[in-house]
């Protein structure tokens, strides 16, 4: 059953491909590399390829389960964009006992 064009995103090589999304079709490999790809979300847009940190936060977040999808205010809500909003997020999470996906997500930590 299709529900539109989904997100799906090769961490190794920077790359992201909108794709029918098919739950019948869970596995997808990168067209370059043909690693799996990791399903990341219909309200995903990818950071430019030369952005190695942003894919290094994009990485954490996805190997964490955070996904981008849309939410019933049209996106996916708050999302960390750089390495020190990661830590500060993984630090909280670590020190207060919280998952780390649910820290992720967090606007604000204490």
């Amino acid at each position: 059953m299709s529900h539109g064009k989904t997100a799906y995103v090769c961490l190794p090589c920077r790359a992201s491909y909108k794709q029918p999304y098919d739950s019948g079709r869970p596995r997808r490999v990168c067209p370059r590399c043909a690693r799996t790809l990791i399903h990341a979300g219909s309200a995903f847009a990818a950071p430019p390829r030369r952005d190695r940190d942003a894919w290094r936060v994009l990485g954490v977040l996805l190997n964490a389960g955070v996904r981008f999808h849309k939410s019933c205010c049209g996106g996916p809500g708050f999302r960390p964009r750089t390495l020190r909003e990661v830590r500060e997020r993984l630090t909280y999470a670590r020190r207060a006992g919280v998952p780390f996906a649910r820290a992720l997500v967090r606007y604000d930590v204490p």
